[in-house]
């Protein structure tokens, strides 16, 4: 039988890309993975690993080796679930990762909610925006996330993955000025008037930044990207000083009056779909359920605020 320590370790460098990601996130001395792995291929009998530049990549036998552990460890953390819902107390810890709007205006309320029903339940909550995020839940650095997806540009869905919606954000152009008149114009004229303008977007490969890329070109013109960010705060008070355009969502005023002059945007893009992700095998933890909970709670709590 396959000793299941490797399987993992094999696994987690299928996940991270290198030895030294493996060793780093399970300090472990990388001669030490090796080692394991080496020992692994002895036992399965062929190699497991060859070698590409100064890196190295699974071999056709052992991405079935990874396959079939994945669906040793997603059974595991059923049996850990059943073992949690049997228990009268919720205790241990719960890893979550956000991204920025949605951990500003959601976590604190659900953490509170949390804290009142589960006062023994740890939760240890990280900043960290779905593009990063997402892959470390699938290597078990986190139990859920918080993650977004923007009009017409889908998250991929690896089956090992769960998602459950939890609100559509609007969003809007937020102009760097007040404006004159009424918003009668149409959709693209009010972008197109922008096309000038410096503006304020997330950084190249987000989601956020193809989209809103996407929606200027759309508009016919390029956009003049002078600052980049993943803080939408700093987004909100570069235009609110007049330094830059911006597409913001609603998340950021939290239920408070806009502080800056917004504009629809065209049909089809103006929301972001917001939810939570978890691995397959855990989305019947007692902890990861409450999660949901609090944060559905949570969303309704910000909505009744709004």
């Amino acid at each position: 039988m396959f000793d299941l320590h490797r399987l993992r370790l094999l696994r987690e460098l299928k996940h991270r890309g290198t030895l030294a990601a493996v060793a780093a996130a399970l300090s472990y001395a990388p001669s030490s993975v090796s080692q394991q792995l080496s020992q692994l291929e002895a036992e399965v009998g062929v190699p497991l690993l060859e070698p590409v530049g100064r890196r190295v990549r699974l071999t056709e036998q052992a991405e079935i080796l990874v396959a079939h552990t994945e669906a040793v460890l997603e059974r595991l953390e059923r049996a850990e679930a059943d073992i949690a819902a049997s228990l009268t107390d919720l205790t241990g810890t719960l890893r979550i990762a956000s991204f920025q709007t949605a951990a500003l205006t959601l976590v604190p309320t659900a953490l509170g909610l949390l804290r009142d029903r589960h006062p023994h339940l740890r939760v240890h909550v990280t900043h960290r925006e779905p593009e990063k995020a997402l892959p470390a839940l699938q290597a078990r650095d986190f139990d859920l996330v918080l993650a977004e997806e923007y009009p017409g540009n889908p998250n991929p869905r690896p089956a090992e993955l769960e998602q459950e919606d939890l609100l559509e954000d609007s969003l809007h152009l937020a102009l760097p000025q007040p404006a004159e008149s009424p918003d009668t114009d149409g959709r693209m004229a009010a972008l197109r008037s922008l096309a000038d303008h410096p503006w304020v977007m997330e950084p190249e490969g987000t989601a956020a930044r193809h989209w809103a890329m996407t929606l200027c070109r759309n508009a016919g013109f390029e956009p003049d990207v002078r600052f980049e960010t993943t803080d939408l705060l700093l987004h909100l008070r570069l235009v609110e000083r007049r330094h830059a355009a911006a597409f913001l969502p609603g998340l950021v005023w939290s239920g408070r009056p806009p502080t800056v002059t917004l504009r629809q945007l065209p049909r089809g893009q103006r929301t972001r779909r917001v939810f939570t992700v978890v691995r397959r095998g855990r989305s019947r933890h007692p902890a990861v359920l409450a999660c949901r909970d609090a944060l559905l709670r949570a969303v309704t709590l910000s909505s009744h605020q709004a």
